[in-house]
């Protein structure tokens, strides 16, 4: 692989008052910095919002134009540690010293892990949706591969029909019939749908170490932030947070796992509360 420092050029979006405290707003699977958007506009009066693309998403995939941000190097960009650094160099280029960190589903993996590994750069880590990763080598294994069928769809399959069949599982029942769901998808056929295969073979979840012997060294406040209608991430963030003295959990009314779509103004006010801003919404 090139040096991490030539391998990504990262596009971005930096919105509000530079003197006002920074976050670092990292998107889910399929998703773009553009999912932010709403988040952005309720945040940027009290916050720096600094949202990226990530390897293999929006116009950092796009690599059609000679101008456009990409990914350079080979599908080792794609990894979570190599992402990771990549990001931290990113925060260094823009002489960001520290900053406050929101991932959402494998935007928050990736968002626990670079607060596990750069502690020094974060002052506090919001994580929605996310997970400390899978825990035995069977379940790794069956996940990876799983993923790697889904890849293949991806680079094989009518994309919109993908979409259609990635989001009709039970983790997003409640997100299919929220209002907005057509203009997120519109966004989610942005993307290019290779670039995505590539981050599902080396981002996903079977690709993750599990970082859940790691918790209780973290010594940066956290905030866990899951949906009531997602069983599954309430029983796995439960968890986290028994683990981890620093980490408070919250239970987001009337959301699934997309949280900050399904109940946006309860994110908001979530984020701010425990970013010690107060501001009506």
């Amino acid at each position: 692989m090139k040096d991490k420092r030539e391998a990504y050029q990262f596009n971005y979006r930096i919105s509000g008052d530079k003197k006002q405290p920074l976050i670092l707003l990292l998107h889910g699977f399929m998703g773009s910095s553009d999912d932010f958007h709403e988040v952005i506009s309720l945040l940027s009066e009290e916050f720096c919002c600094l949202a990226v693309d990530l390897p293999g998403h929006g116009k950092t995939a796009k690599r059609c134009e000679a101008r456009s941000n990409r990914v350079k190097g080979d599908e080792a960009c794609y990894n979570m540690s190599n992402t990771a650094q990549g990001l931290i160099d990113l925060l260094d280029e823009l002489k960001i010293d520290k900053c406050s960190l929101v991932g959402y589903s494998m935007g928050g993996r990736l968002a626990l892990y670079m607060m596990l590994n750069f502690p020094s750069q974060f002052e506090k880590v919001i994580l929605e949706s996310a997970t400390a990763g899978l825990k035995t080598a069977a379940e790794r294994k069956t996940r990876r591969q799983a993923d790697a069928e889904r890849a293949l769809d991806l680079e094989k399959c009518d994309f919109r029909q993908f979409l259609e069949k990635w989001y009709h599982r039970p983790l997003f029942k409640s997100l299919r019939n929220h209002p907005d769901f057509g203009k997120m998808m519109s966004r989610r056929l942005e993307n290019n749908p290779l670039e995505l295969a590539k981050s599902l073979r080396n981002m996903c979840t079977g690709n993750m170490v599990p970082l859940w012997d790691r918790l209780a060294e973290n010594k940066i406040p956290l905030l866990l932030l899951v949906g009531e209608y997602d069983p599954k991430f309430k029983e796995i963030n439960a968890e986290m947070a028994g683990l981890c003295e620093m980490a408070q959990l919250q239970i987001v009314a009337k959301a699934g796992h997309n949280v900050h779509l399904e109940n946006l103004r309860e994110w908001v006010k979530q984020v701010r509360g425990f970013c010690g801003r107060t501001l009506p919404i």
